[in-house]
């Protein structure tokens, strides 16, 4: 596939997936409309050679005016789409403000799928084009404290798969990637969001916070079980782009793979056994 000028839209490239997908697609050709929320990530983006502009999955104009960058840009035109924003609120779900998950959903799936709606008009008129969701393993197998995500994810899976479903005989793939440990901010990033909305110290379960605080606030730099860079996810991406005939969903890290086999196998019951407590 000649990748030579076309475009890609990628949302949350200020660290991680997203950074790591933006700088690797330039380097092959891609022309990469590298996004953010915040300016000064923009801006550091802009000097490493990348065009990049503001975009808020939590924003409905700020989508709008990104896509209609993007389109002034390009001519009217975009390739590929890439949702990748997102944001993590650790803790049990009991403890979960509905607030808390009204807020999450709102960049984590409601963002997607604004910004597909944006891009599919488009893709229909030019005869071509490809949809992208970065979703988890988290999206089909469950873990504790992480219910505010898993919830996001689950209901991603969902909507794409249905999507895909809808979009069957138009030129325009729908693919979800589903990377499971990988190295990014995630971590850091969700501690504002759980000092926001987890009231941990009046909790039930506050003796079993320790342990969930520990790791969230853990900048040892240890590595979980199967993690792998980001540059997993990329290798992963390129395939989804480039590929004659991509596939509908790829699994990132053995965890994925693991967890997959896992859920076609075993009923819920043992599963659950086999499921960590943290």
């Amino acid at each position: 596939m000649n990748v030579s000028g076309k475009s890609i839209l990628i949302t949350g490239c200020s660290s991680g997936i997203g950074y790591d997908a933006a700088h690797t697609l330039a380097k092959r050709g891609w022309r990469v409309f590298a996004t953010c929320r915040k300016e000064a990530d923009c801006a550091r983006l802009r000097a490493d050679g990348l065009e990049s502009f503001i975009l808020d999955h939590a924003d409905e104009a700020s989508m709008e005016a990104a896509m209609a960058e993007v389109l002034d840009r390009t001519g009217g035109t975009l390739d590929a789409l890439f949702n990748n924003g997102a944001f993590a609120t650790p803790g049990a779900v009991e403890d979960l403000p509905t607030d808390a998950l009204r807020a999450i959903f709102e960049t984590n799936f409601f963002g997607y799928h604004h910004m597909t709606r944006l891009a599919l008009p488009v893709m229909r008129a030019q005869g071509h084009g490809r949809v992208i969701n970065n979703s988890s393993v988290l999206g089909f197998a469950a873990m504790p404290w992480r219910g505010a995500y898993v919830s996001t994810k689950f209901a991603l899976e969902g909507l794409t798969d249905t999507l895909r479903l809808e979009m069957r005989g138009q030129p325009i793939d729908i693919i979800l990637i589903e990377p499971g440990p990988i190295t990014t901010k995630i971590r850091e990033n969700a501690q504002p969001h759980f000092e926001r909305w987890i009231d941990w110290e009046n909790s039930p379960r506050r003796g079993l916070y320790t342990k969930l605080r520990e790791r969230l606030y853990d900048d040892s730099g240890t590595l979980d079980t199967f993690e792998l860079p980001a540059s997993a996810v990329t290798d992963k991406l390129i395939h989804a782009l480039e590929s004659s005939n991509p596939k509908p969903r790829y699994y990132v890290t053995t965890a994925t793979r693991i967890a997959g086999i896992g859920r076609r196998l075993l009923s819920t019951r043992i599963g659950d056994r086999f499921t960590p407590k943290g």
